[in-house]
């Protein structure tokens, strides 16, 4: 009996993220997802610049590299053209929040029905470690080396909270990958923002926590203990929007 297996939407090509990164584990999540929904062969993933540029060689689903910043769009145009398909993107916080803002901001005031996996590991991870919009007052980057300070550099942005304000959001959730807990409860996130587009209700986001501890300086195991100690209360996991319930 077979108890745990590499899911089909996983490609068999080693990751090429930094040791205690969690990029693959929310791969592999995202994989499982799309196994369970059985939705591989019409399945559409957007790849835009960052560390996880590389994600058309870990998912067997059709993907598109895109632009920096520019992936809602892409994947606006993917699932108007092709309304039946499911359309996902994969960012990261420098991806998303800096040079995509606007493409994040409108396509959820559209309520485009595409589905984002967004990364937020607080500094820009695959061009050296530089202050992003996510990173956290006092928090160390190249670009911030006495730590981030809001009277110069303003505060960081949360986007779920954000995006939850938007009519065209159907479903906004924070959720993190530092425990088997969070792990478990990040995978129904991910599949239930999925359903969400298959239902046709809208733009759904989720919002993951993760950790880079090569930036932060710091090894795997000090890096989740950063996440939980200085991320979690700043950044506080839920569901921030959800109109797929009953009476919203």
């Amino acid at each position: 009996m077979i108890v745990f297996d590499k899911p089909h939407a996983l490609t068999d090509v080693p990751f090429h993220y930094c040791p205690g990164c969690t990029h693959g584990i929310v791969h592999r999540l995202v994989a499982e997802v799309i196994d369970e929904l059985e939705c591989e062969g019409r399945t559409v993933g957007i790849a835009p610049v960052g560390c996880s540029v590389f994600a058309y060689n870990y998912f067997n689903c059709d993907m598109i590299e895109a632009p920096h910043g520019r992936a809602p769009a892409v994947a606006t145009g993917v699932k108007r053209a092709n309304p039946e398909n499911v359309v996902f993107t994969y960012q990261g916080d420098g991806d998303l929040a800096a040079i995509g803002t606007a493409e994040t901001v409108h396509a959820a005031a559209r309520g485009e029905n595409i589905t984002i996996i967004f990364i937020n590991n607080a500094i820009y991870g695959m061009t050296g470690g530089q202050m992003a919009p996510t990173t956290l007052p006092g928090q160390v980057s190249t670009t911030s080396p006495y730590g981030r300070d809001p009277k110069i550099q303003g505060t960081p942005i949360r986007i779920c909270e954000m995006l939850s304000t938007l009519d065209g959001t159907a479903y906004a959730e924070r959720v993190s990958v530092d425990s088997v807990k969070n792990i478990k409860a990040a995978k129904k996130a991910i599949k239930k923002a999925f359903e969400t587009q298959v239902a046709g209700k809208g733009f759904s986001i989720v919002e993951v926590l993760s950790t880079c501890p090569t930036n932060w300086g710091k090894t795997p195991e000090q890096a989740l203990e950063w996440l939980r100690s200085d991320m979690m209360p700043y950044y506080p996991l839920g569901v921030y929007k959800d109109t797929t319930k009953e009476g919203e």
